[in-house]
């Protein structure tokens, strides 16, 4: 299982957009001359990984002290995350769970109250971290990471004593008399591997529902988001219970470790080519899994759309969401030949109303989170006949990570501009004769996480819905259909599988116990042998449930 999962790592190339939301390529060759620290103790497993730093940690009072230099060949211990270190890590989770003490109310309670706590007094901090891993705006970070993390808190905090009532369910004559209902439990020790587009909301909000399911649970922030992952481990060795809660930071040699243990669930959140190794990995030990993968998802426009409404719409799910690397932003747009110069021409005054003539320095617009992303969407924007295909932007800075809003028409459905998820500030549009044409478009390709359709057209809207298949679907807006906590969020096909959002999440980390309570009065010797003639006519006409047939059944007769 380690080869098949270094092995199929190894294959995520660059050009895979989302392989380093969980999963990042190597790290090798940036620290050749840095020098690392690794601190390590005795009693707990929980692993930090910054960008220069390994540090193992624990309640232990007893620490010491290593020091590596890269540059030189004395070496005195590495201590790595390997697979038996991983096993110890979700061993001494499992003993937390088996303890009992995270099935209870009050420690589901406690640690959704330190959460709420966390994320009041530590805003500042998760807002700089954020900046720190990609210039995110202050606002954009506040909106879309912090305030829907408390939002989701929130409500567990709200609706946790409801959600573990056992749902009753009604009985059949054949068990009478008896009740039955369906037990909430929880799966056990969880597995959470995050991403760094929105690094902090997609560890947080699954580590909430995975603690008010009451499971213990190991998070996998992601690499290519340090600042956040750093603080990630800090701040929940701080607030949580670290017997039952732990961060464990790393790579692909951490991941690979993690995901050679068997857990209870796997929450995983990236690309569908990562999301096949996770599922590969889980498979061996027949661990359910939720996979958020994303997808290219369209924005529709018709004609009959307020259009300067619709096109700021569409510019807070692309541009003013990560710029773009998001997996529920808009990937492209399908509008007709005829409306399509009246699109480019509202997106472009819009553009400049948000961002400025100058939109590569302004402050409201997120940096590319790598050099490495950065080069992958340069060489998109580079190929064969794409690049003549730019009706705005295209300017780009590689010192800041920037690239500016770019639109592009009618490019070329081989390129790879339209075979994969753009993950970036690039938006191709794709023209049709008549808007019922964008049915073949989005069916021609896989299922992707989200579909926009702007129309006032109730029949296009009907149609949309009956016909195509989506995770999810808004209409006259982006987006926004996430922040609903009463609708669950997750993908179909390769958009991914399972879902969370709000009781999805306690649901998607629960099992559902089926039981039946039956007393030692009203037993009937109809189940029992000899199977007479006469307990054969009463049986089928009690199976049956016609009363009349029952009562001829009772009497010796027969319909």
């Amino acid at each position: 299982m380690k080869s098949l999962c270094i092995d199929l790592f190894k294959n995520c190339s660059s050009n895979d957009p989302t392989s380093g939301r969980a999963v990042a390529t190597s790290l090798a060759g940036t620290r050749s001359s840095r020098v690392l620290t690794y601190r390590f103790q005795r009693t707990n497993y929980r692993t930090h990984l910054p960008s220069t730093k390994l540090t193992f940690s624990s309640y232990s009072t007893k620490t010491c002290f290593a020091t590596l230099s890269a540059v030189t060949s004395e070496v005195e211990e590495k201590q790595t995350f390997n697979p038996d270190k991983a096993g110890e890590l979700v061993k001494e989770l499992r003993n937390s769970f088996n303890s009992g003490r995270t099935k209870s109310y009050e420690w589901r309670m406690l640690q959704l109250e330190n959460i709420a706590k966390m994320l009041e007094e530590k805003e500042k901090e998760i807002t700089e971290a954020l900046y720190k891993d990609l210039s995110k705006p202050e606002v954009e970070a506040f909106i879309s990471e912090i305030v829907t993390a408390k939002s989701s808190c929130n409500e567990a905090l709200k609706e946790l004593r409801q959600w573990m009532i056992p749902q009753k369910v009604n009985t059949s004559i054949t068990t009478f008399p008896s009740s039955a209902e369906i037990v909430s439990e929880p799966l056990g020790v969880v597995l959470v591997i995050s991403t760094w587009n929105f690094p902090f909301l997609l560890s947080l909000d699954p580590v909430i529902g995975a603690i008010s399911a009451g499971n213990a649970v190991a998070l996998k922030p992601s690499e290519i988001a340090p600042a956040t992952s750093s603080l990630l481990a800090k701040l929940v060795e701080e607030y949580l219970d670290n017997s039952a809660v732990k961060v464990v930071e790393g790579a692909v040699p951490e991941t690979t470790a993690l995901l050679e243990q068997k857990w209870d669930k796997i929450l995983y959140t990236g690309s569908a080519r990562v999301g096949r190794i996770v599922m590969a990995a889980a498979a061996k030990h027949l661990t359910p899994v939720i996979l958020e993968l994303g997808g290219k998802s369209p924005a529709v426009v018709h004609s009959d759309v307020d259009l300067q409404v619709a096109v700021r719409r569409i510019i807070a799910g692309k541009w003013a969401l990560n710029n773009g690397q998001a997996c529920i932003g808009v990937d492209y747009i399908i509008t007709t030949k005829d409306f399509a110069p009246k699109l480019i021409e509202a997106l472009k005054i819009e553009l400049e109303q948000f961002f400025g003539k100058d939109p590569i320095n302004s402050k409201d617009i997120s940096r590319i989170v790598s050099s490495t992303q950065f080069k992958r969407l340069a060489k998109l924007l580079d190929e064969d006949k794409v690049s003549d295909k730019i009706v705005l932007g295209g300017q780009m800075d590689e010192n800041q990570l920037k690239i500016a809003p770019t639109i592009l028409l009618d490019i070329p459905e081989e390129s790879q501009l339209m075979q994969e998820e753009i993950f970036g500030p690039l938006m191709p549009i794709v023209t049709v004769e008549k808007i019922e044409d964008s049915f073949d478009v989005i069916n021609s390709r896989p299922k992707p996480l989200a579909v926009y359709v702007f129309t006032n057209n109730e029949q296009l809207k009907k149609g949309f819905v009956e016909n195509i298949s989506s995770g999810g679907m808004l209409f006259n807006d982006t987006v926004l259909h996430v922040s609903i906590s009463g609708l669950p969020f997750g993908g179909v096909g390769e958009s991914g599988m399972g879902s969370y959002h709000g009781k999805f999440s306690f649901d998607g980390f629960s099992h559902k116990k089926a039981v039946l309570y039956r007393s030692f009065s009203g037993d009937s010797s109809l189940r029992y042998p000899p199977y007479t003639p006469e307990k054969q006519r009463l049986l089928k006409a009690v199976i049956s449930g016609d009363i009349f047939s029952i009562i001829l059944a009772l009497i010796g007769w027969s319909k």
